[in-house]
């Protein structure tokens, strides 16, 4: 049944694409025009993006179900831009951005994904779910002297009571029903109640204006020259980077959530020419949104439709619907993203945490951290797979050793066991005897791996000391990549593996 439930090849539910796809431009709408605002843009600059990345990339993207918009992982890298150059320079590196992000889709660099751990993906999530539930923390706060201080008697307590409600209909509505996505039941339900009991709280028209015109071309207005580029280009660089890895971060999240996998480089070309487009029409760029993705699966979508349904929905609204969307409360769409935060959590991972590596649990805390400390997603997954490897080759390099005998013809045989690479030369160097081993010494890597570099100047160095010692070395069952590697570095150590029949011989010296 949950194969079936989570089948991308099913046939489309359109009552359902349909709903999910307004749930989502609910919940997309507050968060792009907050970032938005946040960063410095004009508040339609937030919608655009949201409409521009989350059409193209349904359509054209890595796999269905996957909700790209104006997110605030890539919008956060752009403010320092904003501040010192202004829109014009902002616009310009969200289009070197995309420029850059399809050049990784075209040649392929979006597989180098698989290289994040699962440890990794849990501090990822987790720290994720994290920031969506503080982030609606805000929304209990107002402006008072132009500081933001924390709502009190009568205004905090309809806003935390609409809360609890719209969570109590996404809780206890799948009950009574699954034809509806709870989310937009419990959005409509507080609405209803706010307008009709004259409750007064705070709306979206509270955060900024949402109505405005169809997004206009605009070239940026910037000078074509290498000054220009060179101020553009980190940014370009690193929003692209950010993008990508939450991009292709969600889009394993999925993977595993449906049971089906998409396509890593698709997904980065679509990305890259959303963002190119929002540079040409007054869009701030985006990503790829986790919560977003998260309600959109939530609600039963499992194809393209609900996608470009909510992107659609959002030009609708900027076009025609301000009025009525403006006065949606925003106890509503917080109390379905707190959630959507809850849902996003990795609680297996507190079930597991005891059968665990502690390595791994330092690295999925770190992850976590790092991403609710700094709210830089990118730099999060970085660390951690730097530190995973690290802690790979530690202990792959503890792995190596060694089996010695003597056969009935008086030569030493190694038969080495493990990975032979720069981790592990030290321990692989010091299982020899040269000054005591006879005349003929047998290296056997029929259980081991030549990897690097450092693994071919350790063997070079071993032969000239057992050159130097008047004895003869033989390395055998090298494989053929091993073999590649030696000959492709035999200014440094000589290969002929034809020498010695007998032996196959793939060094002799």
């Amino acid at each position: 049944m949950i194969t079936r439930l989570f089948d991308f090849s099913q046939k489309v539910n359109y009552k359902t694409e349909i709903l999910a796809g307004l749930t989502v431009a609910m919940t997309m709408m507050p968060e792009s025009l907050s970032f938005a605002i946040l960063a410095g843009f004009p508040p339609l600059a937030g919608l655009y993006a949201a409409f521009i990345m989350g059409l193209v990339t349904a359509v054209f993207g890595g796999r269905p179900g996957l909700i790209s918009g104006g997110a605030g992982a890539t919008v956060v890298v752009l403010i320092a831009l904003m501040k010192s150059h202004g829109i014009e320079y902002v616009f310009g590196a969200v289009v070197l951005a995309g420029v850059i992000q399809i050049l990784i889709g075209v040649f392929k660099f979006g597989k180098f994904i698989r290289l994040v751990p699962q440890p990794v993906m849990y501090g990822f999530v987790n720290g994720l779910a994290v920031i969506i539930f503080m982030a609606q923390l805000e929304q209990f706060k107002t402006v008072v002297n132009g500081e933001r201080v924390w709502l009190s008697g009568q205004p905090f307590m309809i806003m935390a009571g609409l809360v609890a409600l719209t969570i109590a209909v996404v809780v206890l509505f799948p009950k009574i029903s699954k034809a509806v996505p709870p989310s937009l039941v419990a959005i409509f339900v507080v609405f209803a109640v706010v307008l009709g009991f004259g409750i007064e709280t705070k709306t979206v028209s509270d955060i900024a204006s949402v109505s405005g015109g169809f997004p206009p071309f605009h070239i940026p207005q910037i000078p074509l020259n290498l000054e220009t580029l060179q101020i553009i280009f980190p940014y370009a660089m690193i929003m692209s980077a950010v993008g990508l890895t939450e991009g292709l971060l969600t889009l394993n999240l999925v993977d595993e959530i449906t049971g089906t996998r998409g396509n890593g480089n698709r997904e980065c070309v679509a990305q890259g020419s959303a963002n190119m487009l929002n540079g040409f029409f007054f869009g701030m760029g985006g990503c790829p949104m986790i919560a977003q993705t998260l309600v959109n699966l939530s609600a039963g979508a499992r194809a393209r439709l609900s996608g470009i349904v909510a992107a659609l929905t959002i030009l609708l609204i900027i076009l025609f619907g301000a009025p009525v969307i403006g006065l949606l409360p925003m106890a509503a769409l917080t109390g379905v993203m707190i959630m959507v935060a809850v849902g996003t959590f990795e609680w297996m991972s507190f079930r597991i945490i005891n059968k665990m590596p502690k390595q791994d649990i330092f690295v999925g805390v770190l992850v976590a951290l790092i991403t609710i400390w700094l709210h830089n997603l990118a730099l999060a997954v970085l660390i951690g797979v730097i530190i995973s490897a690290l802690v790979f080759a530690w202990e792959s390099a503890k792995r190596i050793r060694a089996r010695k005998f003597i056969d009935e013809n008086g030569a030493r045989h190694y038969e080495i066991y493990g990975p032979l690479f720069f981790g592990s030369v030290a321990a692989f160097n010091e299982k020899f005897d040269v000054a005591g081993d006879p005349e003929v010494v047998i290296i056997d890597f029929k259980d081991s791996k030549v990897t690097d570099m450092s693994a071919i100047d350790v063997l070079h160095k071993l032969t000239q000391r057992y050159s130097q010692a008047g004895k003869k070395l033989h390395l055998r069952h090298l494989s053929e990549d091993c073999k590649v590697l030696l000959r492709n570095a035999s200014a440094v150590i000589e290969v002929n593996v034809d020498e010695d029949p007998t032996y196959h011989v793939a060094v002799d010296q």
